[in-house]
């Protein structure tokens, strides 16, 4: 969307907003770079180390067979399919896959306990909740107060193809929760135009991504808008792989090692997270070779700025 330039005035007076007369987040985030080069597109580091990786053709066929599986039951566009799972590719593979289908995804913090979990689901009106065991035995505690939801999935293999719904921008496509600091949590229904309003800032900040070698992370769960609109989509869109890590809380030092060993060229490190590195007064790795850092969310001040800096080799 942003088209390279050797100013920032040059770059705002040439920008044009290009939004098209269809558009699907779900097409857009996999089947575009389903072009069959094999090209990655998820990368998934479990605690044991163990990595496990997905092509476009992967995340292509196995969204297709959810968006299937969610139109066999019954479900209608529109209709809310909440998930309810950690940073991992079936995360992805949910939300997309109900994009695909024309429906809107509800994400959902895999910390949430039973008050926060109740509140969500019947707020959005979910009728699907995607989840592992983990999330059905907290289900299971709450089951009886959620009447409008039909269906649970727990999370499971096989492909084959959609018959996507080809929604236009406008189109609902997802709820994204407030944090509720100044009362109960509020749903903002999203349209797939949402990922390109995005763009822009991620394309800019990260010094025009796509470029060769781009490998985005981020420790943000993908439950929040800034793990799945600051990373996951926008990378997917712009063909871009992205890594996945499960990890059960932030751990300064294998952070460090996790961007080193993968080669992760682009990341999202929430000003929590960057003090924590400071405060581990973590050494900088060999092999790791960072080409642009997004945060967000407070100011960092010059001297965190200046350990990111020397720590991490980018501007934060």
């Amino acid at each position: 969307m942003l088209r390279p330039a050797s100013t920032y005035d040059a770059l705002v007076r040439h920008f044009r907003w290009e939004i098209p007369a269809r558009f699907n987040m779900g097409v857009a985030c996999s089947d575009a770079h389903a072009t069959g080069a094999n090209k990655p597109a998820l990368i998934f580091v479990e605690e044991s180390g163990a990595v496990t990786r997905y092509s476009f053709e992967d995340l292509s066929a196995l969204t297709n067979r959810f968006a299937n599986v969610l139109t066999a039951c019954g479900l209608a566009p529109r209709d809310r399919v909440a998930v309810f799972l950690p940073q991992a590719p079936e995360t992805a593979i949910a939300h997309i896959g109900a994009f695909k289908a024309g429906m809107v995804s509800v994400p959902l913090f895999t910390l949430f306990g039973d008050e926060a979990l109740e509140f969500r689901l019947n707020t959005s009106g979910a009728k699907v909740l995607v989840t592992d065991l983990a999330g059905f035995a907290k289900l299971q505690r709450i089951r009886d107060q959620l009447p409008a939801l039909t269906h649970v999935f727990v999370i499971g293999p096989d492909k084959g193809d959609a018959a996507t719904l080809y929604t236009g921008p406008d189109d609902p496509g997802i709820i994204i929760f407030t944090s509720g600091t100044t009362g109960n949590p509020k749903g903002a229904l999203h349209g797939h135009r949402v990922l390109l309003g995005h763009l822009p800032c991620i394309e800019f900040v990260h010094q025009y991504m796509p470029q060769p070698g781009d490998l985005h992370w981020t420790p943000a769960d993908w439950a929040w808008i800034g793990g799945l609109f600051d990373v996951l989509f926008p990378s997917l869109y712009l063909g871009v792989p992205v890594l996945a890590y499960r990890a059960k809380k932030f751990d300064p030092d294998a952070a460090m090692a996790l961007m080193a060993d993968h080669q992760v060229r682009n990341v999202f490190l929430p000003p929590t997270a960057l003090k924590l590195l400071r405060q581990a007064d973590v050494r900088r790795p060999a092999g790791l070779n960072l080409r642009s850092l997004l945060t967000g969310g407070e100011t960092l001040g010059a001297e965190l700025g200046d350990f990111v800096q020397e720590r991490l080799g980018v501007e934060a």
